[in-house]
């Protein structure tokens, strides 16, 4: 392979440069990952079960086969940002969401062993605010 420089390259092919791309910022993967949770909303998504009662060192290497976290990792935007896995601790990491956070978007105890992906959803856009907001988790229970 012969090396050439970008002029000598041009006077043979039109050569396009990327334009670089920012780093998505926080509240910008977390509406990723809502929005892709959205396009199949009725999707049935496992939950991790008793995130709350594990040691951090367990918590953190947890995962769940078709769970929240995995619809993330299965996104080429989100994996090429930096998530590098489906695990709590990948998510928790990647998001920049707290424990309490992140239980609330996957653990079992609000849904049992299975949630539909609208739900997911709910739940990281309620993330984005950063913010645990009681009346919207009431009136999801009653009205939704």
């Amino acid at each position: 392979m012969k090396h050439q420089t970008y002029d000598e390259l041009q006077a043979v092919a039109e050569v396009h440069s990327e334009p670089t791309r920012a780093p998505m910022t926080r509240s910008q993967r977390l509406e990723r990952w809502a929005e892709l949770l959205e396009m199949n909303p009725e999707r049935c998504l496992g939950a991790l079960p008793g995130t709350e009662h594990q040691p951090s060192t367990i918590r953190q290497t947890m995962r769940s086969a078709g769970s929240p976290i995995t619809v993330a990792f299965e996104d080429p935007l989100l994996r090429a940002e930096g998530l590098e896995g489906d695990t709590y601790g990948d998510a928790k990491r990647f998001f920049e969401i707290t424990d309490w956070q992140l239980h609330d978007i996957v653990c079992h105890c609000h849904v049992g062993a299975t949630m539909p992906a609208s739900r997911a959803a709910r739940r990281v856009r309620a993330a984005i605010g950063g913010r645990f907001n009681i009346l919207a988790r009431l009136r999801e229970a009653f009205f939704l």
